[in-house]
This record gives structure tokens, sequence and C-alpha cells, in this order.
């Protein structure tokens, strides 16, 4: 049986970041869906993903697997 707080992997499998479109890494510490590729972090809350640019944080440096180009 999933925990409460456990996302369903059938879900990890279909979502993508509504900015890019691109793949998301789960975070099961902090409870977020990373998008790597635009340095977001979308929460989770009571099992659902939150996937709304407004809800999402920015990802610090020491968060993302890989640089990003630098902005203009």
């Amino acid at each position: 049986m999933q925990e409460q707080n456990e996302i369903d992997p059938k879900l990890l499998e279909i979502l993508v970041c509504p900015v890019t479109k691109g793949p998301l890494r789960y975070d099961r510490a902090n409870q977020e869906l990373i998008s790597e590729e635009a340095g977001l972090a979308y929460p989770i809350r009571d099992g659902i993903p939150i996937m709304l640019v407004e809800e999402a944080r920015p990802l610090g440096e020491d968060e993302t697997a890989r640089p990003r180009l630098p902005q203009p």
C-alpha cells in the first residue's frame, strides 16, 4: 500500500514541467517535483503535485544537477 505522502509512480511517468514540457525529478525528502531545465521546484501537497508556476520555488545553484546557462 502506498503511503499518504507518496506520489503515484504512474502519475510521475506522465507529468512534465508546464514551462519547458521537459521531465521532472521526484524529490521525496522535500516533497517536490524538480524541473532542472526550468530551475523550478513544484510542491507536492497531500500527495498532489501543484503544477503552477506561481507556486513553484526557484532552485538554488547548489540544487541543480547540471549548470544552467547564465541569464543576460
